[in-house]
């Protein structure tokens, strides 16, 4: 496993140490499992985007919606 360093802000800092009242083994596990979460969470949004994007590539009607909804919109 693979250490790493970094900074906390005080309340973070306090979150972490509460770990073990949360139900947690340790501040390490805690951190591993928020950022599996946070990582889950991400690839979600990833794949939620493609495919709204490949939906919009397909589909004319709706840029046509998108580009007159924007029409006058400042740059």
């Amino acid at each position: 496993m693979v250490q790493a360093q970094f900074s906390l802000d005080e309340s973070l800092w306090a979150f972490v140490q509460r770990s073990r009242q949360y139900g947690f083994q340790n501040q390490d596990e805690l951190i591993r499992v928020a950022l599996g979460k946070l990582q889950q969470e991400l690839d979600s949004l990833e794949m939620s985007a493609d495919l709204y994007a490949e939906v919009y590539a397909e589909d004319v009607d709706l840029q046509a919606l998108t580009d007159s909804a924007i029409a006058g919109w400042p740059e």
